[in-house]
């Protein structure tokens, strides 16, 4: 399923304090954003029961974030744009975890389109659900 990002300037000035960008090459009403924030798109404006997340069925209490890639196939977006997100899952595969236990990766492709449909970027993230301890959930 599919959601709207809305690329507010004054959301955008916020993200840049926050990360502590260079304001000035993120200036003006219709600014360039810093690239990492389509993640907050995710976590913000994807509906969480049809989010990424919800279709990998991770337990969120043993979620660690592996990596991060985005690939841009054209200018960064402006202030002003609205974006059009979609979330699928890709691979899935085990690895045997340290400290004990089988950890699960899995990558999580967002694909984000301007408002002609014109695919803009592509998200790549891999999150990994880690080992219980013992068979028993840590916190019970």
């Amino acid at each position: 399923m599919s959601y709207t990002f809305p690329l507010d300037y004054s959301k955008v000035q916020e993200f840049v304090r926050a990360v502590k960008a260079n304001p000035e090459q993120h200036a003006g009403e219709d600014a360039v954003i810093p690239p990492t924030m389509l993640t907050s798109g995710r976590m913000i404006w994807e509906p969480a029961d049809q989010s990424g997340f919800a279709k990998l069925g991770f337990d969120r209490r043993r979620i660690l974030h592996g990596e991060e890639e985005y690939i841009f196939y054209g200018p960064l977006p402006r202030a002003g744009q609205t974006l059009t997100a979609e979330t699928t899952v890709g691979d899935r595969f085990e690895k045997p975890g340290k400290r004990g236990g089988v950890m699960t990766f899995a990558k999580m492709i967002t694909e984000f389109r301007d408002e002609s449909g014109e695919l803009i970027a592509t998200q790549n993230s891999t999150i990994i659900e880690t080992a219980t301890t013992g068979g028993k959930e840590e916190g019970k």
